[in-house]
């Protein structure tokens, strides 16, 4: 079934009533822009990229924690000297001590290697589910071996897109685009971002059944998803 344009999915929270980005969105892109720029390339993609999920900790360490997705993913996170933390309690961010604990609902973003995330960003989330309300209400499929995933198609599909093609991007480009993503559909984890023809982005789930490819504009607008 073909959902192109559908006229009734909600607005996902990081998107104001006018469709644009929240202050915290603004933010966080003037942040990581100021720490670390763009990259564009047209490396391999089977290698690591940047990339990132939402789930909730589950243990913590000197080097990091063990995190669990909405669809049951399990996630080990390395931190380095030059991981920051930040929360969004007011809309805001501000860096903070940043003190993950068991139970915190995070977003992390960094270099995604399978199930190991070394994290660039971690965006802790107060009140936060880890992403399973977010997760159910958009249709997230868990991956279940055997099962196909289906062919389905919601919002809009960016008329450049051919699958396979694109350049690889990395840093703020990447960073955002998977936050926009896994706002609307967290579960699975983005290994990789590539930028298409006209701007917009296709970021890439990997470790569930549905949606594989999520497309963000170029001003980091959720587009649609299949």
């Amino acid at each position: 079934m073909n959902y192109r344009n559908e006229p009734s999915r909600k607005e996902p929270a990081f998107k104001d009533s006018r469709g644009g980005l929240t202050p915290a969105v603004l933010g966080l892109m003037v942040v990581l822009a100021a720490a670390g720029g763009n990259t564009a390339s047209a490396q391999a993609r089977s290698g690591p990229a940047d990339g990132g999920t939402t789930g909730l900790v589950d243990t913590t360490s000197a080097s990091g924690f063990t995190m669990t997705t909405a669809t049951g993913i399990k996630v080990t996170v390395n931190k380095t000297p030059f991981t920051q933390t930040s929360e969004d309690p007011a809309g805001l961010f501000g860096i903070v001590d940043g003190d993950v604990r068991r139970g915190s609902s995070v977003l992390v973003l960094g270099l995604d290697n399978t199930s190991t995330i070394t994290a660039d960003w971690i965006v802790i989330q107060p009140h936060g589910d880890g992403g399973a309300s977010a997760a159910k209400a958009h249709g997230v499929i868990p991956f279940e071996a055997g099962v196909p995933s289906p062919v389905q198609l919601v919002g809009t599909i960016p008329a450049s897109y051919t699958e396979g093609a694109g350049t690889l991007v990395s840093g703020t480009q990447a960073y955002v685009a998977a936050w926009v993503a896994q706002a609307m559909f967290p579960g699975g984890v983005v290994d990789r971002v590539v930028s298409l023809s006209d701007g917009s982005y296709e970021v890439h789930n990997i470790s569930i059944n549905w949606p594989h490819h999520v497309f963000v504009s170029e001003d980091f607008k959720y587009l649609g998803a299949e």
